[in-house]
């Protein structure tokens, strides 16, 4: 799909199609920043940082990554509400994670990272006695990791002088991460990282872990979000806590490579296809930053020599996501 055609020909944001005199379906661009997709059974479920006026997070949910639904007659559908866990405000790059029977969605509040707890992808979630991850420093971003030994890991975003990716153990009991374990991950050291498209205190953000024939891959953004070079690489190492080793191919997501400005912090997926996929969110325009629109692209694995995957992109193949609802 080329990223430059508009849905069905009329807008790239709203359009209307009749089906009656009372009632129509309407399409539009979805607007999640920081988005992530989960599968679970045969339905794919989607949420991110969204634009509506209550806080918190809402779901969507898609047969084919293309069309993409609340299920209801209502344009919002929520997962966890301000009031049920914690935070007032600024919620930000929600990530669902699933243990045993237990869903979970580790998320950012007040500049601070949560876990709260639900008993489907759904929801609701919640969490009693409301508390922070990691109270030490404000941090976003986080992304819950189970390894094969049955450790958990988490890696988010700690601020000091700028926005640096950090792993630490988990306790799953406690929600808190173990503080002599945290460790910084990465660090700006590439051209591609800290462009002067938008000048600003270095930013690496957005991590997703994933762990491919015994290589565990570290997904990151570099660059604020509000610069047109805003970009997605990749680090590989063979510890969950690294040391980790930048793709010399990065960035992998970027304007060049899928066509539009702003592209990344989202988040990895396998599709029912059995292919991986990456979600992530671009600039409204050329011009505009706000509000940022959801993308998905296919990504192309091919195994190197020393084990590694080198991970490409194509943007003739995004996918531009659409909302569709009952407009009466």
């Amino acid at each position: 799909m080329n990223i430059k055609t508009f849905l069905c020909g009329v807008s790239a944001f709203t359009m209307l199609s009749c089906e009656s005199a009372s009632q129509s379906v309407q399409r539009q661009n979805i607007v999640y920043a920081d988005p992530t997709v989960v599968l679970d059974g045969d339905t794919y479920y989607m949420t991110g940082t969204g634009s509506q006026v209550v806080p918190g997070f809402t779901v969507l949910m898609s047969k084919d990554l293309h069309e993409w639904t609340t299920g209801t007659p209502d344009v919002n559908r929520f997962i966890l509400n301000k009031g049920n866990t914690y935070g007032d405000a600024g919620f930000w790059a929600p990530q669902w994670f699933q243990d045993g029977g237990a869903w979970y969605l580790a998320y950012t509040a007040d500049e601070q990272t949560a876990l709260a707890k639900g008993s489907g992808v759904t929801g609701p979630f919640r969490q009693y006695p409301f508390r922070a991850i990691d109270s030490s420093e404000k941090n976003i971003d986080p992304f819950l990791f189970k390894d094969n030994d049955g450790k958990y890991y988490l890696y988010y975003v700690r601020f000091n002088g700028g926005n640096y990716i950090w792993a630490a153990e988990f306790d799953m009991e406690t929600g808190t991460v173990k503080a002599d374990t945290r460790r910084q991950c990465l660090w700006i050291t590439e051209a591609w990282e800290n462009t002067q498209s938008y000048p600003s205190d270095p930013v690496m953000e957005g991590p997703t872990v994933v762990k491919l024939d015994g290589v565990y891959y570290l997904f990151y953004s570099a660059n604020h979000y509000m610069s047109a070079d805003y970009a997605v690489g990749y680090a590989t190492a063979s510890s969950p806590m690294g040391p980790w080793t930048k793709y010399k191919g990065n960035p992998v997501i970027s304007r060049e490579t899928v066509g539009e400005n702003g592209s990344g912090h989202g988040d990895f997926f396998r599709g029912k296809d059995g292919l991986y996929y990456y979600v992530y969110h671009v600039h409204n325009s050329e011009t505009v930053v706000n509000p940022r629109y959801t993308r998905i692209v296919p990504l192309h694995m091919s195994k190197a020599a020393n084990g590694i995957y080198n991970i490409a992109v194509s943007k003739e193949e995004v996918i531009v996501p659409y909302q569709t609802y009952q407009s009466y």
